[in-house]
């Protein structure tokens, strides 16, 4: 099982919860169990067709999964995914 980090941004699309643990091998089965569990949550993190939106990072460990293989990046037992989202700020 895989650890999941949900960010406070949204934790309000997963009953309040910090993290979950979640069966998968890969990131991308672990998301379809997260969002299956927590089905709000799917359109926060995946836009319409059903790719992860372009402000939503994932990390396994410590690695970002765009520089790995993306949804198809191996998760085992006691690794953790972390799911980060952009935030944009600034000076005007």
């Amino acid at each position: 099982m895989a650890k999941v980090l949900i960010p406070t941004p949204l934790r309000q699309y997963a009953g309040k919860r910090d993290t979950v643990e979640l069966p998968g091998g890969r990131v991308g089965e672990v998301l379809t169990a997260l969002t299956a569990q927590y089905p709000d949550l799917k359109k926060q993190i995946y836009n319409d067709e059903g790719r992860l939106r372009s402000f939503v990072n994932v990390y396994v460990n410590d690695d970002d999964i765009r520089y790995l293989s993306k949804e198809a990046t191996p998760v085992g037992d006691g690794d953790t995914v972390s799911i980060v989202p952009s935030i944009a700020g600034g000076r005007r």
